[in-house]
């Protein structure tokens, strides 16, 4: 995958993108052809215009067809390959609409948005200077500029000290206002905390550099809000950067190798169920795997 040329990489992109659309036209079609043999058999005079209502559900959105043109006609491609791009894609498939949290803007923030049509996904990103350019150049995307408390250079003593705050332990685990929990997220917009996530792609901050902010808190995060999902089903969560170190430490940490469902490149998946309502947890256990 990594000896494809930036050609070949956009075209594969742009294939994933027509994909969709191609398969909504063709169950457009299947209503059409139903509704007109509906029409023949029974003369229902309103057969046809409920199939067309029906089928516009699978129109292409704008936001689709603004990243069709926007990856066939330009140089720069996603961050990740085809084979990490397709695990996310896969569910997406089996969800949109769904509720689709992005840590992180990028080369590849347009394809995620059309990926998940008529469903909401949210970036964040922490640098200002790259936030500003990327929203002024795709001013539909839906996104915020947010501020991390933590370093990468703090890795270490924050999966230490974790272990001794009440506040970050499963059991009483939460995230809007835990200013004692140096790995909770807080600070963020209102729409972070007040939606419940089905989908959190963990490919920021930046964790390259001592004082960047790392991802420390955002594994953190996700795992506290997949743990607190109220809805049915699992919280689907991908990292990417699972060659690094920090990423890797965390994930096995807050996300729990038992949870892994698919891997691909620098790409881990995580499915991750919500505690039971009843279920009993040591308050004074600080493990999460």
């Amino acid at each position: 995958m990594n000896t494809l040329i930036p050609s070949e990489k956009r075209w594969i992109i742009t294939g994933v993108l027509l994909a969709g659309l191609v398969g909504g036209a063709l169950l457009f079609t299947s209503f059409i052809r139903a509704a007109d043999e509906t029409l023949f058999l029974c003369s229902t005079a309103n057969a046809k215009s409920r199939a067309v209502a029906a089928a516009a559900d699978y129109a292409a959105t704008p936001i689709q067809l603004q990243a069709i043109v926007h990856y066939a006609t330009s140089t720069v491609v996603p961050q990740q390959n085809l084979a990490e791009i397709s695990i996310s894609f896969n569910i997406l498939k089996k969800l949109a609409p769904a509720n689709f949290l992005v840590f992180g803007l990028g080369r590849d923030s347009l394809m995620w948005a059309s990926l998940n049509p008529r469903g909401k996904t949210l970036f964040l990103e922490e640098d200002l200077e790259w936030f500003q350019k990327v929203t002024k150049d795709s001013p539909f995307l839906r996104a915020h500029h947010v501020r991390y408390r933590t370093q990468l250079q703090q890795a270490d003593s924050l999966l230490r000290s974790y272990k001794t705050e009440p506040n970050c332990f499963p059991a009483k685990s939460y995230l809007r206002g835990n200013e004692k929990c140096k790995l909770a997220l807080t600070g963020l917009p209102d729409e972070f905390y007040d939606t419940e996530w089905d989908l959190l792609m963990l490919d920021a901050p930046k964790g390259y550099f001592p004082e960047a902010p790392g991802r420390m808190a955002a594994i953190f995060s996700a795992a506290v809000m997949a743990r607190n999902r109220k809805k049915p089903g699992v919280t689907h969560v991908f990292l990417h950067d699972v060659n690094r170190r920090v990423e890797k430490t965390f994930a096995e940490e807050f996300l729990c190798r038992k949870y892994r469902v698919n891997a691909a490149g620098r790409l881990w998946h995580f499915a991750i169920p919500p505690v039971a309502a009843n279920a009993t947890i040591d308050s004074g256990d600080y493990r999460f795997c």
